[in-house]
């Protein structure tokens, strides 16, 4: 196939990640003879895409959160429809984001059933609304799971579905240096770093950091050389730096992949919002404890659907609590302080997380063909009409070998 044109939909900063390294994986394989259009962020411009707008404005989370943006979303999603019907690209790829990215894909096959449709992260069928695996066989005609149980769920529903490994296997997590980072920044040598991060959303930001304050204020008495890194990202930097701008010991605010990598290298624990960032902290070694809160009225909604006991990937895999979770009404300072002191106190502790998420990271597809190719290759195929041979040899160097089911 000729210079195939993909267009591709991100909504969020770990879209766009994923996002990026598809679009790397495509241009090796085909040796730059690919071509990009759709919505994506910093990560996704850098490998070549023109935006039809910036991602930010799909990055919301939680009811309340999302209303006030309603009527501009439904714009976008006009919009995008739109785009998609002119270009008539070659395929299709919505990267996770499902509120926005499956409206535009159900319109898109309503009014141009011949271009192929992708969806890159499978629902979490396994978790809440078992009935969206049909939903999606309705609209999609390949789905991308990045966990090793998740097909079989989809395919009982006649949707193709393959499993290609979780792509933050390739994000340098564990490769970070921390002599490099504390040279970087000046640290003495006595100085016990933590990583602190609030997430990549508004809201996140908003609801956790003033806890996340709060949290080191407790520690810093029996902690004089703590050290806080923060890392962010551009949607929220500014929101972060003028809330740590005031905290009362040496904080450090750093942007971008490698920087962030250096200080999980450098820290000693770390204090994080649940998301793909508790996989890259896994992957690095790094001991974490795990925060969480949404409006109250959102996780009530929530708690009524969800049908797992942990939030964290990495405690759903193992079926334990290995990290903790601090969630909603248990998200505070003192609980928090509890769970991090103990990690920054007691070597027994950070050993027993740091064996349990090696294993995870195997599971995770670690070691093997990299995610981004896999899943580039069925993208590709799918675009030159071939579905027939866009899955990979189930071999076991390719497929982690865990078999537990959710």
């Amino acid at each position: 196939m000729s210079d195939p044109l993909i267009f591709l939909i991100a909504g969020e900063p770990s879209g766009d990640a994923l996002g990026a390294r598809l679009m790397a994986a495509c241009k090796r394989l085909t040796g730059g003879r690919v071509r990009f259009a759709g919505i994506g962020g910093e990560k996704m411009v850098a490998e070549g895409l023109d935006s039809l707008f910036p991602m930010g404005e799909l990055t919301l989370f939680g009811v309340f959160e999302l209303l006030p943006h309603l009527p501009n979303l439904l714009r976008r999603i006009d919009q995008t429809v739109a785009e998609v019907l002119q270009l008539r690209p070659d395929a299709v790829v919505g990267i996770d984001s499902p509120g926005f990215t499956v409206r535009v894909s159900k319109r898109v096959k309503a009014q141009a059933p011949d271009i192929p449709l992708i969806h890159y992260v499978a629902p979490t069928v396994w978790a809440w609304k078992p009935k969206r695996a049909a939903k999606y066989a309705a609209i999609y005609d390949h789905l991308l799971a990045i966990l090793p149980f998740e097909p079989p769920y989809f395919e009982k529903e006649g949707l193709p579905c393959t499993f290609v490994g979780h792509s933050v296997v390739e994000s340098g997590a564990g490769q970070g240096d921390a002599l490099r980072f504390r040279e970087a920044h000046r640290l003495a040598p006595d100085a016990r770093v933590v990583a602190v991060l609030p997430g990549s959303r508004k809201g996140e930001v908003s609801r956790l950091l003033p806890d996340f304050r709060a949290t080191l204020e407790r520690l810093l008495p029996s902690h004089p050389e703590l050290v806080a890194v923060v890392p962010t990202v551009a949607t929220v930097r500014d929101r972060v730096a003028a809330e740590v701008a005031g905290w009362p010991m040496p904080t450090i605010l750093v942007e971008g992949d490698g920087p962030k990598y250096d200080a999980f290298a450098a820290a000693e624990a770390a204090l994080a919002a649940s998301g793909t960032v508790a996989l890259e902290l896994a992957l690095a070694r790094l001991p974490t404890v795990i925060a969480y809160r949404l409006n109250p009225v959102t996780v009530a909604l929530y708690r009524r659907l969800i049908r797992v006991k942990y939030v964290n990937l990495v405690n759903l895999m193992l079926d334990r609590m290995l990290v903790p979770e601090l969630l909603q009404e248990h998200c505070r300072p003192d609980r928090l302080a509890l769970e991090l002191g103990r990690l920054l106190e007691d070597p027994a502790a950070r050993a027993t997380q740091i064996d349990g998420v090696a294993e995870v990271a195997r599971w995770l597809g670690q070691g093997g063909t990299p995610p981004s190719e896999r899943a580039a290759r069925v993208v590709l195929e799918v675009a030159a009409g071939r579905p027939e041979t866009t899955r990979p040899d189930k071999t076991r160097a390719q497929e982690p070998a865990w078999e537990k089911r959710p």
